[in-house]
């Protein structure tokens, strides 16, 4: 009988018997394994995932909801959306805002979707064992919110600000292109606000407007130099440093009125204006209310600068900037807001042309006040003259503006007149005002407040020139002064038609007038002397003889009073060479021919040689060179006859 005991497993059927534990549990999870892919071999497959399919189940799940059913269960897909929704508010992996259009479109709608399941959700009446669960998945849901609000407020933010380089391109480049921002980046923006709005986040999509938009804003008047200064820091700088700013103001003015208000009116009517006007209208008022008022608290302190007569100008550069460029403003802002910041502009305007007003009308107290009692040498024009009349020259540049400030002053004083409290008794200001009030008051139909000013003005410089005059001791040095200053003065009329528009044809003859009774007057007291010399009387030959000793006077007075003529009168002093040339012309047309009338009358009566050379000094043809030697304002040596 053969052993059994040696057949093989497989043959007996047996299993051997495990010599331990250990070797029997490899066996035993080998066939849990195998029955388990049996099991899952006989499954159906999970379907796949995503958040597209996820977005059309939740639609049917929400189509399908009743808010007066309170049994409904709510499926496991959607806290399976939920997670997905979560994977893209984390901004794994998501591109920036308005680099894929269409997965900014997904992220949006899915925020719709997950608004729409809080809302139906909270609208639903829950059995009481289901109510807890339910109000974990609002918590939860109210959670996923809050984190996409803030991660488009980081990416609105992200939009506003990534800009700032394509905004610097196209202000150097083509500054009507301002704020710079392309299309599409505005559609993200208005996308963005009108979720985060309509999600309950106004305040925060607004807050990161402003800031975002002031920010820029602020940098963009910085790159055209301008510095915010309050009022008083404005007072406390030297004019020399204000007169840079004030180039550099009237630019950014100019800039905003014209490209950036209108720029950032374009901006928020696109980004808020098509789902909330009202918004978009109240956060460009805010914004640019802000700027404005800084631009405008700059004119204030100008204004309240201490004045001087430099100032005029600048004063009235921006004066002219606010009043030719504030109308560019029109309908940009809402009504209300509108006739805040018109009042605004017009009380800084108005200021500025009190100012303006008070340092004009301060030209007279300059006049009053020069009192030197110092003759100018050789009877030139006056210093006070030439400042004056230049001053009026170059404001009558201004001659619009400053018949439209003044126009506008003397409107104010006649309504506030009878309302304005009493000046203290002798003060400059008490003065001024009077003398202002006093000119409207003489005022003819034909001229202007501007015009009476301006005419006041001439007749004070006048009145302080005929004072000048009278310093000097010699006559006819005192109407070479008059004429100088007259002739100056006429020329500078003549050379601004803005001016003589003003003074007119009838006081321009009254002044050429006035110049030529001068001439006369100088003539009268040069000349008489000098003819006097020349006189025939007790010279008429008796028997072919004359006294010569009378003779030798007359020679000898005329040689000394010429002489003294033009020792003195080559200093004096006529810059005007039409008028020196005329003065001189007029000498020579009386001295020459009477000279030479007695030099050919009575030289025969004095003897040859000696007699001659001591009494004759001067030829006819000497006389007229010596005469073109007057009114150079140099000094010379006696007269002498010329070889």
């Amino acid at each position: 009988m053969e052993n059994n005991n040696h057949l093989p497993d497989d043959r007996t059927g047996i299993s051997p018997v495990p010599e331990s534990k250990d070797d029997a549990e490899p066996k035993l999870d080998s066939e849990a394994e195998e029955i388990k892919n049996e099991e899952s071999r006989n499954e159906e497959p999970e379907p796949h995932f995503d958040l597209e399919k996820a977005s059309e189940d939740i639609d049917k799940f929400l189509s399908s909801l009743k808010s007066d059913d309170v049994s409904v269960e709510v499926p496991e897909l959607v806290e399976k959306y939920l997670d997905l929704v979560e994977q893209k508010v984390s901004g794994e992996g998501r591109a920036k805002w308005c680099q894929v259009p269409d997965e900014d479109s997904a992220f949006l709608e899915s925020l719709d979707r997950v608004s729409k399941l809080t809302k139906s959700l909270r609208e639903l009446k829950p059995e009481e064992e289901k109510s807890e669960s339910r109000g974990a998945l609002i918590n939860r849901i109210g959670g996923i919110q809050q984190r996409a609000m803030s991660y488009l407020e980081e990416e609105f933010r992200f939009l506003l600000e990534e800009s700032k380089t394509a905004e610097s391109e196209s202000e150097s480049a083509e500054p009507e292109a301002f704020p710079g921002y392309s299309d599409d980046v505005i559609s993200g923006l208005s996308k963005i606000a009108k979720q985060m709005i309509s999600g309950g986040y106004e305040s925060e999509c607004c807050q990161t407007y402003i800031m975002s938009r002031r920010n820029a804003f602020e940098e963009s008047i910085q790159r055209l130099g301008f510095e915010k200064y309050s009022i008083d820091e404005v007072q406390k700088m030297n004019w020399e440093s204000l007169e840079r700013e004030i180039a550099t103001w009237i630019k950014a003015f100019k800039q905003c009125a014209t490209v950036y208000f209108p720029g950032e009116k374009t901006l928020a009517d696109r980004v808020f204006s098509a789902e909330f006007p009202s918004l978009s209208a109240s956060l460009f008022g805010n914004l640019t209310r802000g700027i404005l008022i800084q631009l405008l608290n700059f004119v204030e302190g100008i204004a309240m600068t201490k004045r001087s007569a430099e100032k005029l100008f600048k004063f009235l550069d921006i004066y002219e900037t606010l009043r030719d460029t504030v109308p560019a403003m029109d309908g940009l802002f809402q009504d209300e807001c509108q006739n805040e910041l018109k009042t605004e502009t017009n009380t800084a305007r108005t200021r500025l042309g009190e100012a303006a007003i008070f340092i004009f009308c301060d030209l007279e107290n300059s006049i009053k006040a020069d009192t030197a009692k110092t003759p100018v040498p050789g009877g030139a024009v006056h210093p006070l003259t030439r400042y004056t009349m230049n001053y009026l020259k170059y404001a009558c540049e201004y001659k619009e503006t400053l018949e439209q400030v003044f126009n506008e002053h003397s409107k104010i004083e006649q309504i506030d007149s009878t309302n304005r409290p009493p000046f203290e008794e002798g003060s400059d200001t008490q003065q001024q005002q009077h003398g202002f009030m006093n000119s409207m008051d003489n005022e003819s139909e034909n001229q202007t407040p501007f015009a009476v000013q301006l005419m006041t003005v001439m007749d004070l410089l006048d009145t302080n020139l005929e004072g000048k005059a009278k310093l000097y001791k010699d006559v006819a040095l005192s109407n070479i002064f008059l004429m100088n200053n007259g002739r100056y003065i006429l020329q500078k009329i003549k050379g601004s038609a803005e001016i003589y528009s003003v003074m007119g044809d009838t006081w321009c003859r009254k002044r050429s007038s006035d110049l030529r009774q001068y001439h006369k007057n100088y003539k009268r007291e040069t000349l008489n002397k000098l003819l006097g010399c020349l006189n025939h009387e007790g010279l008429n030959p008796v028997h072919g003889k004359v006294a010569k000793p009378v003779l030798k006077e007359r020679f000898k007075s005329f040689n000394q009073t010429f002489d003294e003529i033009h020792r003195t009168q080559s200093s004096w002093v006529v810059s005007d060479e039409q008028l020196q040339s005329e003065l001189r012309v007029s000498i020579s047309a009386v001295v020459i021919p009477a000279y030479r009338s007695f030099l050919g009358r009575f030289s025969q009566f004095l003897d040859a040689g000696r007699q001659t050379e001591k009494y004759i000094k001067f030829q006819p043809e000497d006389l007229e060179n010596y005469i073109d030697e007057l009114f150079d304002g140099n000094p010379t040596s006696t007269a002498r006859r010329k070889p």
